[in-house]
């Protein structure tokens, strides 16, 4: 047996990117294109799916990115939001970011969240949720999302996270539909 240690490494080209970017983002639409370009680079550079994501202060500071790992680590854990989340946990020094409250935070993502990431986020401790490309987008090209509440949007904002839809949709879409076109894996298709 291996040790059974798991460690998330980014890929180079991340930390290129991220040293020619701000560090903070005021507008909602600037924080949705770090996170649409996180997706695009992530399929440009054949490090992952076509997914990024990211964790922003209330006030657009950068707290952790987050891109689609799945493939290249070989663990389906490690969606975009997933790794942002993770990330962001780490960067804090806690599971619950929001640290019961006290802080706000955001978690960005490129396309709504599948089933998995669903779970993930309420359990993290962010205060929102903002989304580019809508499910359908993504089931379009293949991905299975998961078995999800029909009403998740509600199910979250019952839970005190705030959900914003449709930033930026068309730039998303052609990320998803770029990769289809150009032929990237789809796994786990649905």
């Amino acid at each position: 047996m291996t040790d059974p240690v798991l460690t998330i490494c980014f890929p180079d080209w991340l930390n290129d990117f991220l040293s020619g970017s701000p560090v903070t983002f005021p507008e909602v639409e600037a924080r949705m294109r770090f996170v649409i370009k996180l997706s695009r680079l992530n399929t440009q550079h054949g490090s992952g799916g076509p997914f990024g994501a990211a964790v922003f202060d209330i006030n657009g500071g950068l707290v952790a990115p987050g891109i689609n790992l799945v493939a290249s680590s070989g663990c389906s854990l490690l969606h975009a939001e997933v790794v942002a989340l993770a990330a962001a946990q780490r960067v804090l020094g806690r599971y619950d970011i929001g640290d019961g409250g006290r802080f706000l935070y955001e978690l960005y993502s490129s396309s709504e969240p599948c089933a998995m990431c669903f779970g993930a986020i309420p359990w993290s401790g962010v205060s929102g949720l903002v989304c580019g490309a809508r499910d359908e987008d993504v089931r379009a090209i293949g991905f299975d999302e998961g078995a999800k509440l029909t009403d998740w949007v509600s199910a979250l904002t019952r839970r005190g996270i705030r959900v914003e839809r449709d930033v930026l949709r068309a730039e998303a879409r052609a990320v998803l539909e770029g990769y289809a076109a150009a032929g990237g894996l789809v796994y786990n298709p649905g």
